[in-house]
């Protein structure tokens, strides 16, 4: 039988900077027939589709950034989201990723083809054929699939609706009555900007969130010039704000058990600086977790908490009934007209984005239907068994810490230790065994015993951390160190090679 050669060496699918870092590897370990699909008009991941007002890095920006390419210009020290485009703009120009990189492109769908050994890939762009790739690796974003609330009547609102992931930069909110469902991330962000300019605000709150102050302020020159001259003062800069970010969120969440103090100091620190800025006390409590620090990723705002003391924001903490052409009834009975809905509800982040597209392995295995009836699963948050020459870059326990670019560079470091043995062995295929897989998952599940997620008080925290199954799967429960140690000393005999 003749195999067929694929078109490309790997297709990578999302221009991100996951996307864009697994390209960068690729380059370094000698693969330059790639491509890389975007369904977006433009690269950048998250910082290209989102631009609503206040959008900026809720982690300081030196550690939000690749550690082989530093970004000495940074305005402040949680740069604005624009800044974030502009540095994916100049990282694909450096790397020269722009030449792999076809844009307004929906992958559909990728299958392995056992007789070829390579992945046929299928786009939905009107013209377009199927792709061949070698390798396949998906970098579709943790958070890229917007969510819609599910609420009764909501399509029957006469006003402007905007979903926070959609934002409408020609849409005007000066003066207009607006309500704003969901007090995540985003919100905490958003939230304080349409406070200033809205004749009036209603919050639609379901679950509370922890915010600790926010230690923002502009990068002097003088400091920005010092980056730029001496690399080694940035490196310095970003490890102190790695090991903050590992002391908070690794240590005091995944390492619950062992450390509990740590946790208990973040869960002081928030509610220390929301006594601070909201004196009223029933409003207080209503902007106060019931569940444990940690089951859902924490924020940091200096301008959330005052934007509830204005009198013209209303916190509204009962569930919603429905919505109609003019506006919100809650389950009290209370109703409040409304201009324009913002839904500020997140994103489908199981549902639909693991995986993002459908992808069938050896014997005709769907990925999508695997995980949800047995367990959401990858060795060391990249591999699969019987999935063979594939990378997935959004997997379960494949979060490390709380910067996405220490899980990039990790993802980066396996992927040089795994092409780097499979050459040496002349081979051209990889697949990790069961046996490697089963043991990785019965490590990471045993962790998660000593995490917030097992020992805490989750249950109320409606928090995207946990799967349809209620495992915290997400992030991976070990220290940064341990995960960066692992990418590059895991034991290659975990894989087989043909």
């Amino acid at each position: 039988m003749t195999r067929h050669s694929a078109q490309y060496d790997a297709v990578v699918v999302g221009a991100g900077f996951g996307g864009m870092g697994a390209a960068i590897q690729l380059n370094r370990l000698g693969y330059d027939n790639l491509l890389i699909l975007e369904r977006e008009s433009d690269l950048g991941g998250t910082w290209h589709v989102n631009r609503y007002p206040g959008l900026a890095v809720d982690i300081p920006s030196a550690t939000y950034s690749y550690s082989f390419e530093p970004n000495p210009h940074w305005s402040r020290l949680f740069a604005p989201g624009a800044e974030l485009k502009r540095y994916a703009g100049h990282v694909a120009d450096k790397y020269r990723l722009r030449r792999y990189m076809r844009f307004g492109t929906v992958v559909t769908g990728a299958v392995w083809d056992e007789a070829n050994a390579y992945w046929t890939v299928s786009v939905s762009r009107e013209g377009d054929e199927p792709v061949t790739a070698k390798y396949l690796l998906t970098a579709t974003g943790f958070l890229s699939q917007p969510k819609k609330p599910d609420i009764a009547g909501i399509d029957t609102f006469g006003g402007k609706v905007i979903h926070t992931a959609d934002w409408d930069d020609g849409y005007d909110l000066t003066g207009k009555r607006v309500a704003v469902i969901g007090t995540g991330a985003t919100a905490v962000q958003l939230i304080p900007e349409i406070a200033k300019i809205a004749r009036e605000l209603t919050v639609y709150q379901r679950t509370p969130i922890w915010v600790s102050p926010k230690l923002d302020f502009p990068v002097p020159q003088a400091v920005r010039h010092a980056f730029a001259a001496v690399p080694l003062t940035q490196r310095a800069a970003r490890l102190t704000g790695t090991a903050l970010l590992e002391l908070m969120m690794v240590t005091g969440v995944l390492h619950y058990k062992q450390l509990p103090m740590a946790n208990r100091l973040g869960k002081l620190w928030c509610l220390a600086h929301l006594r601070r800025q909201v004196r009223d006390p029933g409003l207080r409590a209503k902007l106060t977790p019931r569940y444990s620090f940690g089951c859902k990723r924490p924020t940091f705002s200096n301008e959330y908490y005052p934007a509830f003391t204005k009198d013209h924001v209303h916190l509204e903490t009962t569930s919603i009934a429905r919505i109609d052409e003019t506006g919100i009834e809650t389950a009290g009975g209370g109703r409040r007209d409304i201009d324009v809905l913002v839904l500020a509800t997140g994103f489908d982040l199981w549902e639909a984005n693991f995986p993002a597209i459908g992808i069938i392995g050896r014997d005709g295995r769907d990925l999508g239907k695997w995980w949800r009836e047995n367990r959401f699963q990858a060795y060391e948050g990249v591999a699969i068994p019987k999935f063979p020459n594939f990378i997935s870059l959004n997997s379960p326990y494949s979060y490390s810490g709380l910067s996405y670019f220490t899980t990039i560079e990790t993802q980066m470091r396996h992927m040089d230790r795994l092409f780097g043995a499979m050459r040496r062995r002349g081979a051209t295929e990889f697949e990790v065994t069961q046996e490697a897989n089963d043991a990785f998952l019965d490590r990471m599940t045993a962790r998660l015993g000593d995490s917030i997620f097992t020992l805490g008080n989750c249950a109320p925290a409606n928090s995207y951390y946990f799967n349809p199954h209620g495992e915290a799967t997400l992030l991976r429960p070990s220290s940064t160190l341990n995960a960066i140690k692992e990418a590059g000393s895991f034991p290659v005999e975990d894989y087989t090679f043909a």
